[in-house]
């Protein structure tokens, strides 16, 4: 039964129960708004039974109505004459399709465009319902009312024409409106436009368990916030200066989102009536309305067979060649947004987020959530919290750094190293090398000290914490977000079996213990026998990373001794850099050739597996993606800094590879520095490798479909769609390679970082340019990927936590085996001057270099050469009982590095473990507040379903409790 807006307008509320009187207080307008719904729901479903008897509503009488609820109500309009247009329009939805090859349309309907002709209107702040407009904007139909949800994309010479025809028969059959239009740039290609009506809509939400808003939220506050004065008001200066601070973003130019400050509860047509519908067109959002469209496309058949479905085979067999949800309109626009607005919101982002002069600006993370959905926008908020954390740990490298640089002359090491002049070094190869002396190293021991001083212990604890730090508080963050974009259960409703993985086991099901409704199932013995092939795949591309690392170590034994040969003075008088140089130049180059044959393998082994769901999937490939690509970026670094002339003998009984090539030596100085040189070409030459692939070139692939489109028309005005069309797809996987570069960034900030305190910094001036390219990227080069919804970053979380425990380990042995160290501490306490008396002016690491200095008799040599030459390690010498043989220090040395390779795990892990205790990953208020709010939500249905139960009672003459029972 229909209800007349009088009837509406006069209706009289029922009073509260005192359980939800607080927060009813503030939402009580809304009850009006809930009884309109009901009318607008029930006329929806009368006129799609019977089209032709349609009840139009006045528009005079709208006005009337709204007028008199402005008197009692400012909170919430609905607008009559929106509502009239909405029946007319539910009048003519009709199944349409144009299958003529050359239709015409009006161009101008194309975009719904928001400018304002008057500057001076401007100037004040957007209403809501500007914003509101701004949001719902996007491509029409030919009517210029129907919008555009989703394209599809094939060509006209394709012959398997009879799998789209039943698809989109089907498609049809589900609830969907297609229309269909040739490209103009080329005569080939086909677009279906797609339209899913509000009944289709209405019916997969509530499949779906798609929560909407149905309340205002009211916030509490308990009695203990009212003693927190002097806290509350240096929160509020701090607020205050955050205002005015540069780096906060202008609210005002960004629609308000209303629906974030809503109770929101599942989707149901049968309680549609507790659901607040200001406008059918806007009450789901556009990532919402595409979803739901994708969802439908995914799961409708093209053929007879089980495992004939998806949108996604179609694209792999050629029927389609696309499908993507469209932009909303053009980025850039003739006129200022200062003073005429945002066309679209991807204007918006892109004026207020994506252009370059914005990158000292926080990032509009709601507007890029509504727009590209929560999958993307959690992206973008951990890689702003990655950033912003940086900030801290790059300056305290840099201070590292510059302690080394400024107390660099005044090393006792560097200045006794310096000034040995009569010390010869033994040989580093055994045909072309000759004697060098150790004042030749100067150099590369004034670098080591930058890198290897006081601070580094330092710095590795302060690192080590610093990942904690920065985890738990991103945890806080993801809490505070998914709250806020209402994700907090989502993950029990919406998860949904893959395609691939019901046709698969479509034979045999069990019942799931949530749902208790049967489902597809996977035997475990088939599960046990394909994840030990797919692991035997990923050992077998570990193998292979580590036969190219050992290649690349025989090419410097090969190359050692011709660069100490070479005729350029240059090259021979640095042939040790000149070899790790090129070494690590050839080592990138079989990395990203490597990275290439990775994920081709990685993608057959995860679709070997079948997982279950899609975020099942998308961890798996995930997994074994950063497996191959940490191993392949690190297995280098790994040998240098752990085996690097650790085995190579002592002068006359040197160790050789298949007894032809010599074992490399470490410099004079150390192997520090060929360490820091790994870091730092690899992690330079990486992020200018991914930023061009990133956005170089996608722009180079676009400039080129635009000159190809402007060489083949003239003077014609491009849809959309057709746009999108021309620009670059998303990345197939997804997020997972703007996670995955990430992620190996945090390993190269965090693992290494006591032997390259300067990796924060470089992490961060690359994620600074990071964050704006992918802005760029995703707003103007990249068609509009699916608006996907997720509550974490998935899988990258454990993988980021692996990294840190990892990073402990790797920072004691660094600090213990590579760095000289823990040399120097047992000199300075055990050998040195100060071991049995400490003098004040006396440096206790005086005799260090001479100490850590074995001697070897050049006559064994077979030189021709007399005397003593000096090599690193500890062995007695030629005159000693025991020529050659490690000394008491030697054991000494190796004790203390295992010590504190015990004590600096223990001590970091016990603080690691102790902060990780103290930050809970839910803030306490935001954990009361989602257990009030499930409270209240449940009191409000309650309430809004009696209300509801009285107005028809009253309805049909039955008598009415005017109190709550």
């Amino acid at each position: 039964m229909n209800i007349s807006k009088s009837e509406i307008t006069k209706e009289t509320s029922l009073k509260p129960s005192r359980r939800s009187l607080p927060c009813l207080a503030q939402s009580y307008a809304y009850s009006k708004s809930l009884s309109q719904s009901t009318s607008l729901f029930q006329s929806t479903e009368s006129e799609s039974q019977a089209p032709t008897s349609i009840t139009l509503i006045s528009t005079d009488k709208a006005e009337q109505v709204n007028t008199e609820e402005n008197k009692n109500d400012s909170v919430l309009r609905c607008s009559f004459a929106d509502l009239s247009d909405f029946c007319l329009a539910l009048g003519k939805d009709k199944d349409y399709t144009d299958e003529s090859e050359h239709a015409t349309y009006d161009r101008s309907r194309l975009i719904n465009d928001f400018v304002i002709k008057d500057k001076s209107e401007f100037k004040t702040k957007l209403s809501k319902n500007d914003m509101n407009y701004i949001a719902s904007s996007g491509p029409l139909f030919k009517d210029g009312k129907k919008r555009i949800d989703y394209i599809l994309v094939y060509r006209k010479t394709n012959i398997q024409y009879d799998k789209r025809n039943t698809f989109e028969k089907n498609l049809r059959a589900e609830g969907l409106m297609l229309e269909k239009e040739p490209a103009i740039a080329s005569p080939d290609i086909m677009f279906i436009k797609i339209h899913i009506p509000w009944d289709t809509l209405c019916k997969y939400a509530e499949r779906l368990n798609i929560r909407m808003p149905f309340r205002k939220k009211c916030y509490y506050t308990d009695g203990r916030s009212k003693s927190m004065g002097r806290m509350q008001t240096y929160f509020r200066r701090i607020k205050n200066w955050m205002a005015q601070n540069p780096m906060v973003l202008d609210k005002s130019a960004f629609p308000d989102l209303e629906e974030s400050d809503c109770y929101t509860g599942p989707f149901s047509r049968a309680r549609i009536h507790h659901f607040i519908i200001n406008n059918k067109d806007t009450f789901f959002s556009n990532a919402t309305r595409s979803r739901i469209v994708y969802h439908m496309l995914e799961r409708t058949k093209y053929e007879n067979g089980i495992s004939k479905v998806g949108i996604r085979k179609l694209i792999n067999n050629g029927s389609y060649i696309a499908a993507f949800p469209p932009h909303e309109g053009a980025y850039k626009s003739s006129q200022p947004i200062k003073t005429h607005g945002p066309q679209n919101n991807r204007h918006l982002l892109y004026e207020r987020w994506a252009r370059w002069g914005m990158w000292y600006k926080h990032q509009p993370l709601d507007l890029i959530r509504l727009y590209f959905g929560e999958k993307i926008g959690l992206y973008f908020a951990w890689l702003g919290w990655y950033t912003g954390m940086l900030i801290p740990a790059a300056i305290v490298g840099l201070c590292v750094f510059f302690y080394g640089l400024f107390t660099m002359n005044n090393s006792q090491v560097s200045q006794e190293i310096c000034k040995a002049t009569e010390v010869f070094m033994c040989p580093l190869c055994d045909k072309n090398c000759s004697l060098q002396r150790l004042n030749d190293s100067c150099i590369y021991a004034k670098v080591t000290y930058l890198f290897d001083n006081g601070g580094t212990v330092f710095f590795a604890i302060f690192m080590a914490i610093w990942a904690t730090v920065f985890l738990e508080f991103w945890k806080r963050r993801r809490s505070i977000l998914t709250y806020t974009w209402d994700l907090i259960e989502w993950e029990e409703e919406e998860e949904t079996l893959r395609p691939q993985f019901e046709a698969k086991y479509y034979k045999m099901e069990i019942v799931n213990p949530i749902t208790g409704k049967p489902e597809p199932h996977q035997p475990s013995s088939d599960k046990v026998t394909r994840l030990l092939v797919s692991v035997s795949g990923i050992f077998f591309m570990i193998s292979l990373v580590i036969t190219a690392v050992f290649g690349v170590v025989v090419y410097r034994l090969v190359v050692m001794e011709q660069f100490a040969s070479f005729k350029w003075n240059f090259i021979k008088q640095y042939w040790q850099f000149a070899t790790s140089a090129a070494a690590v130049c050839i080592n990138f180059i079989i990395i990203m050739l490597l990275n290439l044959a990775y994920e081709k393998i990685a993608y057959l082994l995860t679709n070997l597996e079948y997982p279950r769901t899609e975020s099942e999937w998308e961890n798996s490939f995930a997994l074994k993606m950063f497996l191959f690509q940490f191993v392949n970026l690190n297995s280098s670094i790994f040998y240098i800094a752990f085996f690097l002339g650790r085995f190579v003998g002592h002068p006359g009984k040197y160790n050789k590879l298949f007894d032809r090539w010599r074992l490399e030596e470490c410099h004079p100085s150390g192997c520090l520095i060929d360490l820091c040189l790994q870091m730092g070409v690899i992690m330079f030459l990486k992020q200018i490798w991914n930023n061009f692939m990133e956005l170089g070139y996608p722009l180079i692939q676009n400039w080129w479909s635009r000159h190809k489109i402007k060489r083949g028309i003239h003077d014609a005005s491009i849809p959309q769609w057709e746009n999108d069309w021309n620009l670059q797809p998303m990345n197939l996987h997804g997020l997972m390679d703007e996670y995955l570069e990430m992620v190996l960034q945090f390993g190269f900030t965090t693992i290494f970082v006591a032997a390259f305190p300067l990796a924060p910094l470089l992490a961060l001036l690359n994620n600074i340019i990071e964050i704006r390219l992918d802005a760029y990227k995703f707003v103007t080069q990249w068609r509009r990927p699916l608006p996907a919804r997720a509550t974490d970053i998935g899988i990258w979380l454990g993988i980021l936590e692996g990294i840190g425990i990892l990073a402990v380990i790797t920072n004691a042995f660094v600090i213990a085996i590579t760095s000289d160290y823990i040399p120097r501490f047992v000199y300075e306490y055990k050998y040195g001057p100060c071991a049995n008396h400490v003098e004040p002016s006396e440096n206790c690491l005086k005799g260090y270099v001479n100490n850590s200095l074995s001697f070897f008799d050049l006559s064994e040599l077979g030189m021709g050469k007399s005397g003593y030459c000096r090599y690193r390690d500890y062995r007695g010498p030629p005159w000693s009982s025991k020529p050659y043989e490690f000394t008491l220090q030697y054991w000494h040395i190796l004790a203390a590095r295992l010590a504190f390779i015990i004590v600096f795990e223990h001590l970091v892990f016990g603080i690691k473990s102790f902060i990780a205790y103290l930050i809970p990953d839910v803030p306490k208020g935001l954990h009361d507040r989602i257990r009030r709010e499930k409270y209240l939500v449940q009191e409000m249905m309650y309430e809004a379903e009696l209300e509801h139960l009285q107005q028809q009672r009253r309805k049909s003459g039955q008598p009415v409790h005017h109190e709550w029972p």
